[in-house]
């Protein structure tokens, strides 16, 4: 179901609890609130676009489906987001996080609000989401921030990334991810769009780089590793979550239905 405040799966609690149930949950493909993806060591939110939708806060879909995971142990959950109304749930990440692995990635562009407000009109201000960082932190949740996308000529220079790498270390980011824009053909259009009307200086590197689609070329790419590997020594930043033990995966309670002839799963 698409609102005017993002997109719902409506089904999303029935969905969560089949995932779940499901003895071989990790290689299940599932949907929730999101498109599908197949899951392995993880399940990760979101699949394809944010879990943290201004539709959330009249649904709680995410919320729902969280309060499903609480009632399991030794999954792993990994949470990537650009909103502060992640720390709305807290205590389900806490709850979480005492049976099972749980990391947030908080997604942040740039330390420029102004640019942060073109680039990501519907986000929280950038301020917003690493005080949430910070709440997760206090509240012994893992999180990070991923500077992605890295945007070619309007978030890349080196004081902007220093900027954020620093605001990441002094909200108690563990790590600080990053990568340079790709662009899909189904973005191409609207980006290319944004840009000439916003800034038109812009438009002739864009189409000689990503040429309709793509990535970056590489040498821009290794750049800008360097950079950002340089502000994560600065900074004592990793560049990734540390992976966890592997958490154990006790098998779902059955309950045999003797009326029907089905086994159901206890969550």
């Amino acid at each position: 179901m698409q609102t005017q405040a993002g997109y719902l799966l409506s089904d999303v609690v029935s969905i969560a609890r089949q995932a779940l149930c499901a003895q071989d949950w990790q290689r299940l493909s599932q949907s929730v609130g999101t498109k599908g993806e197949r899951l392995f060591d993880w399940a990760i939110l979101p699949l394809a676009t944010d879990p943290y939708q201004p539709a959330e806060r009249e649904f709680g879909a995410t919320r729902a489906m969280l309060e499903k995971m609480a009632e399991r142990e030794g999954l792993s959950l990994s949470i990537t987001t650009k909103s502060n109304q992640v720390v709305r749930d807290i205590d389900l990440l806490r709850r979480i996080s005492e049976r099972s692995s749980i990391m947030v990635n908080m997604s942040v562009t740039t330390m420029r609000t102004r640019l942060a407000r073109l680039l990501e009109p519907r986000a929280p201000r950038p301020d917003l989401r690493l005080e949430a960082v910070r709440k997760l932190r206090e509240a012994g949740i893992s999180a990070g921030v991923f500077a992605m996308p890295i945007v070619p000529g309007l978030t890349d220079r080196e004081e902007d990334l220093d900027a954020l790498a620093r605001a990441a270390r002094d909200a108690g980011a563990q790590w600080f991810g990053a990568r340079v824009l790709f662009l899909m053909p189904s973005s191409w259009k609207s980006f290319i769009a944004f840009l000439e009307e916003k800034f038109p200086r812009l438009t002739g590197r864009y189409r000689e780089w990503y040429r309709n689609y793509g990535d970056a070329p590489e040498s821009y790419r290794i750049e800008i590793a360097a950079r950002v590997e340089n502000v994560r020594r600065q900074y004592g930043l990793r560049s990734r979550p540390e992976t966890p033990a592997k958490p154990s995966q006790p098998a779902p309670q059955l309950q045999l239905a003797w009326e029907t002839g089905e086994q159901r799963c206890q969550i």
